[in-house]
């Protein structure tokens, strides 16, 4: 008996010390952008948009999972593979349209880190800035494994967001209805906001980040269960508090139409926090910005110098990595800068998720074939029933994009 607990503990501190990569990734989906749109889908939709989001956290789950086995079985991140598997057109093509979206949400986590302590008072002007430089010293200085655990604790202030949907007395019987059947919309903003659900909730960066961080990590074969427990388990808790957002905001401003400041947005709270409300929004928001603002931009990194073929890992220094890490500098620096200048905040963070839902497609088509691929993950590549979801994940994804597209398109003639 004593014997077996052991081995119980043994197993637990195991999980807690592998657990990480699939959590980070995805809970960094819940940035600035993220909850802007989530919070958008409650207050212009109320919770018809419910059903999506089980279907999209259907989606997250199988293509986190894809790249976390793909980083774990081949010692290699999806942009070594991309290099290796395809041509170098498909591999240009592929890099340069994670480039120009991570790009975009790099921007958008600075904004957000200044709406943040906009709500506090204090001017973006000296806290990007400032943010900018702390977040880029503490990667250079390789203390960001302390500061993304830092990052994670301020963002649990979304925690918040469950409590606040229980105390703002929703139409439960609508809730589970909306959840579990489809009430869908004719008309281009519902399938704007669609697509803006499925890019800010399945978003390239998460998975190039997650199969990076487990090669950096060491994650190999013998460990990769534990691991696909953290990506699983990542996906599904935050894709959760994302549900309890829209349910909040819907309840508590559902109707309003398009939510147009983080102000409109910290309202949602008011049930659980009351006037202290923007300061709990703030917090979570500053969190979410500053643990995306470092994963995003290190995503782009990651997968750029793996195409290339030079060091990359967070435990180097900058002579040791600096095609690496300049390129994290650099976009920190844009991102900072642009984040500046005087936009509408929401539409800016909106704007960068549907970009993200149109490139998504493209990440997405390459990892299934590479997940699909027995030279690549032998035994391990995806199974007769998981080859199907993955594939209808992909395809859904690509046609709701492409319907953007075509509306966009459309719209100008």
């Amino acid at each position: 008996m004593p014997g077996s607990r052991r081995s119980i503990w043994r197993r637990a501190l195991t999980v807690l010390a592998i657990a990480g990569p699939g959590l980070i990734a995805a809970n960094a989906g819940n940035d600035a952008g993220g909850i802007a749109t989530y919070a958008s889908a409650g207050s212009e939709f109320r919770y018809r948009t419910l059903f999506v989001m089980v279907l999209i956290t259907i989606g997250l789950v199988v293509v986190q999972e894809m790249s976390a086995r793909l980083g774990a079985i081949t010692g290699k991140g999806l942009a070594s593979l991309i290099r290796e598997e395809f041509s170098i057109r498909l591999t240009f093509l592929a890099l340069a349209a994670l480039l120009v979206a991570n790009v975009g949400i790099v921007v958008s986590e600075f904004a957000g880190i200044g709406a943040a302590f906009q709500l506090f008072g204090v001017s973006r002007y000296i806290t990007v800035p400032i943010a900018a430089v702390a977040i880029w010293a503490l990667v250079v200085a390789g203390s960001y494994r302390y500061a993304e655990r830092i990052f994670l604790l301020l963002s649990l202030a979304f925690f918040s967001y469950p409590i606040a949907a229980i105390l703002g007395h929703p139409n439960w019987k609508a809730v589970a209805d909306a959840t579990v059947v489809p009430h869908f919309l004719a008309s281009n903003a519902f399938v704007l906001l669609v697509v803006a659900l499925i890019g800010t909730t399945i978003s390239p960066y998460m998975q190039l980040y997650n199969a990076a961080a487990v090669v950096d990590r060491g994650i190999g074969p013998e460990e990769y269960p534990l691991e696909r427990v953290d990506t699983v388990a990542g996906a599904i808790f935050a894709d959760v508090i994302s549900w309890f957002i829209i349910v909040a905001t819907a309840a508590v401003l559902g109707g309003t139409g398009v939510l147009n400041s983080a102000k409109e947005a910290a309202q949602a709270l008011r049930p659980v926090a009351g006037s202290a409300a923007e300061l709990l929004f703030g917090l979570g928001l500053l969190g979410a910005s500053a643990l995306a603002g470092a994963v995003v931009p290190l995503s782009t990194s990651y997968a750029l110098a793996e195409a290339i073929g030079v060091e990359r890992s967070v435990s180097r220094s900058f002579r040791e990595a600096p095609v690496f890490l300049g390129l994290f500098t650099a976009q920190v620096a844009i991102g900072a800068f642009v984040a500046l200048l005087p936009v509408n905040l929401i539409a800016l963070l909106i704007g960068t998720q549907v970009l993200q839902g149109v490139v998504t497609p493209i990440t997405l088509a390459f990892i299934l074939v590479l997940a699909n691929r027995r030279s690549v993950l032998g035994e391990y590549a995806n199974g007769r029933i998981f080859k199907v979801v993955a594939a209808i994940t992909v395809v859904v994804v690509a046609v709701m994009a492409s319907t953007l597209v075509v509306i966009t398109i459309a719209g100008l003639f």
